[in-house]
């Protein structure tokens, strides 16, 4: 293995650039730039391309918690991610205007693109990020090539594509998208804070929707260094004139949606504009092939609302950085076989399959309206109300609960 942090950049024959790296890392979102940290900080030579120097303001991941920490901190971020985040500590969970039971718990809340910015910065080397756009890749049994639109050229030994949703690299080499779900689900995001200036009653808060029909998995708020965030994850046809009126008029559209979350909120607005996400349940096809492997959203889709994006994006950059990748690369070659070896990681599989089986549980929980869904949604609140109230009798719970209304 390497242990040169630098990326070279000889000149050849035809006069062009072409840099020499030990992997190259297509795409600068939050799955790459991890990839590459936690490559570079191990010694390998490392060029993470993208078409941008700082990530654009968008509506992605927004919050960390629950075991997502625990591979922050084992990949060596969390210390990182504690200095950019707003951190919190309790959530209050309610539905239809009643407390279901608190969350206790650590969890940071930011933008998506300070948490690019975050991992990007964490980059030992900053000049292995290469603002530039790939326009092929072309990937055999041994150096993988690179084609850039500057005229450049990345030469690697293996290429990871973590170009999340935008394919047409990957179809260029023959990988197709298949899709399991179309439209599955739909989030918005937006900033909310009280007129008059005065904080919220709550550290944090999750209200589950209260009817079938209006398709509402939660509203969840928290922290960020710009204000309360809520996220809004439903089921639900994305052309419904509903949509229209949650960007549109989103305050007044979340009340009448969910009543009983106006006596949490008071008076309140909404401070930035409404963004949404219509998501796709997706995994590709043909992606077995020498010399490159995908990661993220790249080799599979998830479902907002089921909380698993994150935790399958850590698996992978976990266990392609810093098991299968520096193994592969103490050997000649980067052939089939060694690619097989990642996608058929025991964690990663599970890691997927569980996603997607949430993705399903969620949508069925929130808009089945059989009877067995029916008592299933009601025996999964009741229990969760049920322990919450066996949790009351210890005797620092009260005053948890009310420090959190009070903060």
């Amino acid at each position: 293995m390497t242990t040169d942090r630098t990326v070279t950049a000889p000149i050849d024959p035809a006069g062009t650039a072409t840099i020499v790296a030990d992997i190259a890392i297509v795409g600068g979102g939050l799955a790459g730039s991890l990839a590459a940290s936690v490559l570079a900080r191990a010694g390998h030579r490392v060029a993470l391309v993208d078409k941008r120097a700082v990530h654009p303001d968008e509506f992605r991941v927004e919050k960390i918690g629950g075991q997502q920490l625990g591979m922050f901190r084992k990949l060596g971020f969390l210390h990182a991610l504690e200095n950019v985040a707003c951190r919190y500590d309790q959530v209050l969970n309610i539905r239809e205007g009643k407390v279901v039971d608190v969350s206790v718990g650590q969890a940071y809340g930011l933008p998506y693109a300070d948490l690019v910015a975050m991992a990007r910065s964490q980059l030992p080397d900053p000049s292995s990020l290469i603002v530039d756009e790939v326009t092929a890749v072309k990937c055999n049994d041994d150096i993988q090539h690179v084609e850039l639109a500057s005229g450049r050229r990345l030469d690697a030994r293996l290429v990871v594509l973590a170009t999340g949703m935008a394919g047409v690299l990957g179809y260029k080499l023959g990988i197709r998208r298949r899709v399991l779900a179309e439209r599955h689900s739909v989030s918005f995001g937006f900033t909310i804070a009280r007129r008059d200036g005065a904080r919220f009653d709550f550290e944090a808060l999750t209200c589950y929707g209260e009817r079938t029909a209006d398709g509402i998995d939660y509203l969840s708020l928290f922290p960020v260094p710009a204000g309360m965030r809520a996220n809004l994850f439903m089921f639900r046809d994305p052309t419904d004139p509903i949509m229209r009126e949650l960007r549109r008029e989103a305050g007044a559209t979340i009340l009448r949606l969910l009543p009983g979350l106006r006596p949490y909120l008071g008076d309140f607005h909404v401070t930035d504009r409404v963004q949404n996400w219509v998501m796709d349940l997706t995994v590709v096809e043909g992606h077995l092939q020498p010399g490159v492997v995908l990661i993220g959203d790249a080799f599979q889709t998830n479902c907002p609302a089921a909380g698993t994006g994150v935790a399958r994006l850590l698996m992978d950059v976990d266990r392609l950085c810093t098991e299968h990748a520096p193994r592969w690369l103490t050997t000649a070659g980067m052939g089939t076989e060694k690619i097989a070896q990642f996608y058929s990681d025991p964690d990663k599989v599970a890691a997927d399959q569980r996603s997607l089986n949430m993705a399903r549980f969620r949508q069925a929980l929130t808009s089945r309206n059989d009877i067995g869904w029916d008592v299933r949604r009601r025996l999964h609140f009741l229990r969760r109300s049920l322990t919450h109230r066996v949790d009351q009798m210890h005797p620092g719970w009260l005053g948890r609960v009310r420090g959190a209304l009070r903060a």
